[in-house]
Parts: structure tokens; sequence; C-alpha cells
């Protein structure tokens, strides 16, 4: 039987790995909307799509539903990620 101590150690080391994938996975979604907002610089679309907006974040609640995780919170986030593209998007625009 392990201590109290060591369970909250291991706990924690496990919840420092779940972070280190959350940072890189969020890197290489940057990554990939960085593309997206090159490509629609070059063809001069709009920074925002509000129609997918709506779609990923109607999509999102639905996994978070599934994963047992509050969809406003998950929504959020999602809104927040959202907002820091298109000011990407805007500023790869702007450089064109």
């Amino acid at each position: 039987m392990t201590s109290p101590e060591e369970q909250l150690l291991r706990l924690r080391r496990s919840i420092d790995n779940v972070d280190a994938i959350l940072i890189h996975t969020l890197a290489e979604r940057f990554k990939l909307t960085q593309a997206v907002g090159e490509l629609k610089a070059a063809n001069a679309m709009p920074p925002s799509d509000p129609a997918r907006e709506a779609t990923q974040i109607a999509r999102l609640r639905r996994l978070a539903e599934e994963a047992d995780l509050d969809p406003e919170f998950a929504e959020k986030f999602l809104n927040f990620v959202i907002a820091e593209v298109i000011h990407h998007h805007e500023r790869i625009a702007s450089a064109e």
C-alpha cells in the first residue's frame, strides 16, 4: 500500500504528462491553423468563418458531453482558441 504522499506524487506526474500532451497538441493545432491562415490570405479569403466556428463549437460540446466534461467549459476553451486563430489569420492577411 502506498502512502497518500506517494499517491499524490503519482497523480501529479500524470497531470504533468497530460499538460505536456495538451501543449504539444495545441502547438500542432496552431501549426495547422497557420497554414490555413496563409492559404486564406493568399486567396483573399476572410480570416474568420462563422459557420465553421459554430459547427466546431457544437461538435466540441458533443465531444465534451461524451467525455463527461462540462460543455460550457469546452465551449469557452474553443472560443478562446478560435479568437487566437482569427487574430493570427488577421495578422497574416495584413502582412500579405
